[in-house]
């Protein structure tokens, strides 16, 4: 049983960035998030909506947050994927993810609406990826904090990202035998 605050936010370790990102790497980190929704959904079968208001962590978002989350974020990283494509190194806008999470369509929409959305958005986003160059993967955008950052660290941390919150929600049913 996880009860170290770190081993519960990052169940499967904090994002690092691969050491080489060639066709094998890539193409696997791509199959991670094409298999994203469907690894999302396997993880939130059954629950009740209880069990679905339940925090992950103590002061962590729950489960129901985590699922509207997922989506939120990932549309934003395939707008900057399309504008990172389409213009010169564009400075891209954070969000507000916290902040987000609290909004009505986060607290009184289904977790399937969240997850469709998800699936859908994939199933673009995984067609795009796929046709990328490696110069297309190598351009880059501008994040206000962390400065430039290419396409393909892009994919790798998103592959994370999904895994990462599918973990924080079958960390807890495991933790909480459900």
């Amino acid at each position: 049983m996880q009860n170290n605050i770190d081993d519960l936010r990052y169940p499967i370790g904090k994002f690092q960035a691969p050491a080489e990102y060639n066709k094998n790497v890539l193409e696997n980190l791509i199959r991670e998030i094409e298999e994203a929704p469907e690894n999302l959904k396997k993880a939130v079968e059954g629950l009740s909506q209880e069990q679905l208001d339940t925090p992950y962590r103590p002061g962590g978002w729950t489960i129901r947050q985590v699922v509207h989350h997922i989506p939120d974020s990932h549309i934003n990283a395939y707008v900057r994927v399309k504008l990172t494509l389409t213009e010169d190194c564009p400075l891209i806008k954070t969000y507000e993810e916290q902040l987000w999470a609290e909004l009505s369509d986060t607290n009184e929409s289904e977790i399937e609406d969240s997850i469709n959305l998800l699936k859908y958005l994939h199933k673009r986003w995984v067609i795009l990826l796929k046709s990328l160059t490696t110069d297309q993967l190598n351009m880059q955008y501008k994040h206000p904090q962390w400065g430039k950052v290419d396409l393909k660290w892009l994919v790798a941390q998103y592959a994370w990202h999904g895994k990462h919150h599918i973990a924080h929600i079958t960390s807890l049913r495991e933790r909480m035998n459900w």
